[in-house]
């Protein structure tokens, strides 16, 4: 069995996008993605269900994490919007009425915007919602690192990390598993970047080449291409690398990779303006519960 690994080049961020990343559906959350140091940054506070056991969402107040300096608080209609900026500051949206209240079948942003601190590391806000029956205090930071798993009420994260590093989000990566003698398999992923970007590269010790492809039926035949110009990421959609459509083809494989490995790559990235990013992650070999028995295994393609 081979086991790949290799220490972090650039920043914790890479871990803490792919352990444990996601807070689930019914937290207060930010939008997938980090911040570059020093940066500005609109922070969207995503609010799609009420407190348990309420009907509706009458307040929420942002606490903000030392660092954050704030700018600016976006006002919402038939909402009272209170900014206190002493010691580390809170922001405060209040239902003026009853007929305001966020129902909980609804789903809305809260935005207030700043600068984020000029080194790298993770911020915690902490968010504490009001409803027309009881509150939820979203407020838990985990004793080490950033991941969020196994908090029942998280604190909204969002990651700070170095000039260069990706602020793109990668999440739900996997490897097929290979057998000795097998010269190529393939890698999956979720890609989300929040200003928009193209992944044009892929390196990773565990092949001679790591490459884009996609996957796409020609008449009765499944054939695969490189992506010569890169995958494209638009702001804030999830782009999906998958068995079957687009994902990395590893080519020249330096071992077998057994299920239980894990494999570290680098992903470069480029934007409109030409400036050029990476992101060094670690992703599992073998297909994840759930995965049916032909994304496990792998299709048949021609180039």
């Amino acid at each position: 069995m081979t086991n790949y690994s290799k220490p972090a080049l650039k920043t914790l961020a890479a871990c803490a996008m792919l352990c444990g990343m996601g807070a689930a559906f019914a937290h207060v959350t930010l939008p997938p993605g980090a911040a570059t140091v020093g940066s500005d940054y609109n922070a969207a506070f995503r609010v799609g269900h009420a407190c348990e056991g309420a009907k509706a969402t009458t307040g929420l107040a942002v606490r903000l994490p030392k660092g954050f300096v704030l700018s600016d608080a976006q006002a919402r209609k038939g909402w009272k919007l209170d900014v206190t900026k002493n010691g580390d500051g809170e922001v405060r949206w209040t239902a003026e009425t009853p007929g305001s209240a966020l129902p909980g079948s609804e789903r809305a942003e809260f935005v207030l915007r700043g600068k984020v601190p000029a080194a790298p590391g993770t911020l915690w806000f902490k968010v504490l919602q009001t409803c027309d029956t009881g509150v939820a205090d979203w407020a838990e930071v985990p004793a080490s690192g950033s991941s969020t798993a196994g908090l029942k009420s998280p604190a909204a994260r969002l990651n700070v990390v170095a000039q260069g590093v990706a602020t793109v989000d990668v999440r739900d990566g996997w490897v097929r598993q290979s057998v000795p003698g097998q010269s190529g398999t393939g890698a999956f992923m979720k890609l989300t970047a929040p200003t928009g970007t193209k992944l044009v590269g892929i390196a990773t010790p565990a092949a001679g080449t790591a490459e884009v492809h996609e996957m796409k039926m020609e008449g009765d035949v499944m054939k695969m291409r490189e992506l010569p110009g890169g995958l494209d990421l638009p702001a804030g959609q999830t782009v999906e690398l998958k068995p079957g459509g687009y994902h990395v083809m590893m080519m020249d494989l330096k071992g077998a990779l057994a299920k239980g490995a894990s494999v570290p790559f680098t992903l470069k990235f480029e934007d409109a303006k030409g400036v050029k990013t990476a992101l060094d992650v670690t992703l599992p070999v073998g297909a994840p519960e759930g995965a049916d028995a032909a994304a496990a295994a792998g299709h048949q393609h021609k180039h």
